[in-house]
């Protein structure tokens, strides 16, 4: 069955920086698009970025130019470099498989997801 784990969330200060990532298993990785979402408490789950199976990219622009999302097809996993992190970045994050190999930023097109690790900004 299909499996998403997200780890590397963690406390940090302002302006620092965490990588998570996520191992999957259970399908094919490289044929799909993959997207990293985040959500703070009962608020709507919001995408975060996505890279498809190409291995092009898109970004929200609240997070542009500071997070880096990337992909390791042989490992099955799927990566968020976040930098210059602020308080508002402080959320449970989460990965998601695309139910296609592209997918636009904007749309939830996924149908697998993983269990969420917590990011916490704080001074």
């Amino acid at each position: 069955q299909v499996s998403l784990v997200e780890s590397g969330g963690g406390p940090v200060q302002p302006g620092g920086s965490l990588r998570l990532s996520c191992v999957t298993s259970g399908f094919t990785m490289e044929d799909y698009a993959m997207g990293w979402f985040r959500q703070v408490g009962d608020k709507e789950r919001e995408s975060v970025a996505c890279i498809n199976s190409d291995g092009s990219t898109a970004y929200k622009d609240f997070v542009k130019g500071r997070f880096i999302i990337s992909r390791d097809n042989a490992k099955n996993t799927v990566y968020l470099q976040m930098n210059s992190l602020k308080v508002e970045d402080t959320a449970v994050y989460y990965c998601a498989k695309s139910a296609y190999p592209s997918v636009h930023v904007t749309k939830n097109e996924y149908d697998y997801w993983g269990q969420g690790t917590q990011v916490t900004v704080s001074s």
